[in-house]
């Protein structure tokens, strides 16, 4: 005679087996799922990031495509993604940054080193904005069509395959 308790196991690694399977079967097992695609940009809180200037929800809701990028000057990925908005930027893609949880003489020496591609960019030290958009960790990049909607969030750094391949293809579905 099975006892229940004898079952467990099976069960349980049934159950695992199964879970596996229906997670190697989603389109793109590194995309991670938004519950904000389609739905409007949560509210823009950052503070002066040196002198430039500073975007806010306006900025999010007014004509054409845009991106918010969440950066760090501590994030080695992005570094990785730099030369690519700065592509984008010279495009003619506007491009909005919210430095996360940096010091502020550190995130501007990295911009002076590389190059600085944001229309506009603020400060979220305190990491506020970045619970509120869902944020995973840095780099991590919001498509925002002209009603100020998502359309895409990508996490992880846009190289050139990312960029050709998932950017690209959210700007023109934005437009």
């Amino acid at each position: 005679m099975v006892k229940p308790l004898m079952l467990a196991p099976v069960l349980v690694f049934a159950a695992f087996a199964a879970l596996a399977l229906v997670g190697l079967k989603r389109e793109n097992p590194n995309e991670l799922p938004s519950a904000l695609a389609g739905r409007t940009a949560p509210a823009v809180q950052v503070t002066p990031l040196g002198s430039g200037p500073v975007f806010g929800d306006d900025d999010l809701r007014a004509e054409g495509v845009k991106l918010v990028n969440y950066w760090a000057s501590w994030c080695a990925p992005c570094r990785v993604e730099h030369p690519n908005l700065e592509q984008l930027a010279r495009e003619g893609i506007t491009i909005y940054g919210v430095n996360y949880k940096d010091k502020p003489g550190n995130a501007l020496g990295f911009l002076a080193e590389l190059g600085n591609p944001y229309a506009a960019m603020g400060a979220d030290e305190s990491g506020r904005m970045a619970l509120d958009w869902g944020l995973y960790g840095v780099p991590e990049t919001f498509v925002i069509d002209g009603q100020g909607n998502i359309v895409l969030r990508f996490a992880g750094p846009i190289t050139e395959r990312v960029l050709e391949n998932t950017i690209r293809p959210a700007i023109e579905a934005a437009r």
